[in-house]
């Protein structure tokens, strides 16, 4: 989720019902600390606690490093990834490549832990690839290590996002730790939410993409999970007011130029699914300033007050002119 679960995004996530978000995987290489990416990576300024850092690397005294440097600067929890599967990451023996060094996997956790004194969790996938699971034997490593919690996406390095997640795998983790253990992969839906955690015994559910341009899936969720009842989708009032808060406070984080760029995905994930919206974001790609791009958003969603009081997804255009 780099260059999405930014410190914007995560905000709002957590103001409509998301209980925790990490941040975006930050360098250990303390030569990166300083750059501009790294440090955007690593800023929760003004964040809504809990404040979590995900750090990634290869090298145990780096990673110990950069979570006690976290640490210092408010990281209240801090997560390691070994889960990321991007060849570019991988290509570094960083993210899930760890996973075909269980040694160095154990070298990792025990220096991270001994170097704060707040939560360390780990985000891992269930192995390297179908024939080299072993998602079993890096959850004990870690809670003999300390390891607080678990994140466990239910595919191999390999895998990537193709195919189905396989929960048996993160249901057998479950079973064999003591530690909380939090099921990842596939999970787009209240329902699925809910059928996820039934069959993993997980003590709860961790949502990636599904969230990029629905942040209220977790309220849905948490709704869902509670009451047994789906909500209704968000009001066209709500959801204009939401992304001129999201919009200014991405412009804002990075600064106009940035911003009006790293915006045009977020728009597009918001509109994908809404009448017209494919045409929209062709042209809104074409602006050239934050603020009509501001203006060009407002009226879209003000335009789809037409449709019904609520957000019409899925509402194809033959529908429409029927």
């Amino acid at each position: 989720m780099a260059g999405v679960t930014d410190r914007p995004f995560r905000q709002l996530c957590k103001q409509l019902g998301a209980g925790y978000a990490v941040s975006e995987m930050a360098a250990s290489d303390p030569r990166l600390w300083a750059s501009e990416k790294t440090s955007r990576r690593i800023n929760h300024d003004g964040e809504m606690e809990p404040k979590a850092v995900q750090i990634a690397g290869a090298d145990p005294a780096m990673l110990a490093a950069s979570a006690r440097f976290n640490v210092e600067r408010g990281a209240q929890i801090i997560d390691i990834n070994m889960g990321c599967p991007v060849k570019k990451v991988c290509n570094s023996w960083c993210g899930s490549a760890l996973l075909q060094n269980e040694a160095l996997v154990g070298r990792i956790l025990d220096a991270v832990v001994a170097a704060v004194d707040v939560p360390v969790t780990l985000k891992f996938r269930t192995g390297w690839d179908r024939q080299h699971k072993n998602a079993l034997v890096i959850a004990r490593m870690a809670e003999a290590s300390g390891i607080a919690m678990l994140t466990l996406h239910g595919r191999t390095r390999a895998d990537g996002y193709s195919g189905e997640a396989e929960y048996d795998t993160i249901a057998a983790v479950k079973a064999a730790v003591g530690i909380p253990v939090v099921a990842n992969g596939d999970i787009t839906s209240p329902r699925k939410a809910k059928q996820v955690l039934a069959h993993t015994g997980a003590d709860a559910v961790m949502i990636g993409r599904a969230a990029q341009g629905r942040p209220w899936i977790f309220r849905e969720i948490d709704h869902y999970l509670r009451t047994g009842e789906t909500l209704a989708a968000p009001t066209v009032v709500e959801v204009r007011a939401l992304m001129q808060e999201h919009l200014r406070a991405h412009y804002a984080f990075y600064g106009d130029y940035i911003g009006l760029r790293t915006a045009r995905k977020h728009i597009g994930w918001y509109v994908r699914e809404l009448p017209g919206g494919e045409d929209f974001r062709q042209r809104m790609n074409r602006l050239e300033s934050c603020e009509e791009q501001l203006a060009a958003v407002d009226a879209f969603f003000e335009s789809q007050a037409a449709y019904g009081e609520r957000l019409q997804y899925g509402l194809s255009e033959q529908r429409l002119a029927a």
